[in-house]
Order: C-alpha cells, then structure tokens, then sequence
C-alpha cells in the first residue's frame, strides 16, 4: 500500500514538471516511473538514456507463444537465445524482430496457436545482462 502512494506521488509531482532522481534496485518500479535512467555497477554507468531507446537498442526482444502443441523444437532455430517453457507454452529470447518472424512463420503449419507476443525486453533483463545478477 505504502509503495502505491509514493508511486502516486512521485507521478503527481513529474506531471507538475518538476525533474525527480529516484534511485531504486527494483527494476519494474523504475519501469513505471521513469523516462530516462542510468544503472550503474561498482559506481560506473553501464546502461544510461531514454529507456524507451535502452530497452530498443537492447537488440534482444521477448517472445511469448501459448500453442496446442510442444514448442521445445523452436529452441533449435538459429537466433533463440533462450528457451523457457511454462504451463501455457514457452518464452523465448531471440537476438532481432526477424527471428519473430521466423518463429511465427515456423508456427504456421504445426497447429492451433492461441498466442504470440514480441515484447521488449524488461528493464530486469537488461539489468542482469549488463551487471551479471539481479537484485530479485
């Protein structure tokens, strides 16, 4: 409850347009509150700009897929970086928009799927990528 407040108020005082440092370990609360940012490790910036362009420039991007069938073949396609199945289908991580593409157009004939999503990476991901652990 506490943590929605503050959230609250730190948007309430940035529409008024006043410039607010907010310095925080949890990555989906700087996802929600801030345009631009800087993480830095061991006091050095790895990661600084508009995090709309961080999480661009990122080049790795997210693909969730729910399917009737198994997924666990699309680990093999050149460009997947990472094959994470759950209980509705998989997440995969590739290395650029076109390997989506390539997964969607690998997709087409094996059977019914009910999802596919390409998605920017989360700040967390660029975070544990760049500095080598999470703070999660």
């Amino acid at each position: 409850m506490n943590v929605e407040l503050l959230k609250e108020a730190v948007v309430d005082i940035k529409k008024s347009g006043t410039s607010i440092v907010f310095s925080s370990h949890r990555m989906e609360h700087v996802e929600e509150m801030c345009e631009s940012l800087c993480i830095l490790h061991k006091g050095k910036p790895v990661v600084h700009g508009n995090l709309k362009e961080v999480k661009q420039s990122f080049g790795k991007k997210n693909v969730k897929i729910q399917a009737d069938f198994d997924l666990a073949y699309l680990q093999e396609v050149p460009g997947v970086l990472k094959y994470k199945s759950n209980l509705q289908g998989a997440i995969l991580q590739v290395d650029s928009e076109e390997i989506a593409a390539i997964l969607f157009k690998e997709l087409a004939d094996k059977g019914f799927v009910r999802k596919f999503e390409l998605e920017e990476p989360s700040l967390n991901d660029i975070f544990i990528e760049k500095v080598g652990a999470s703070y999660e």
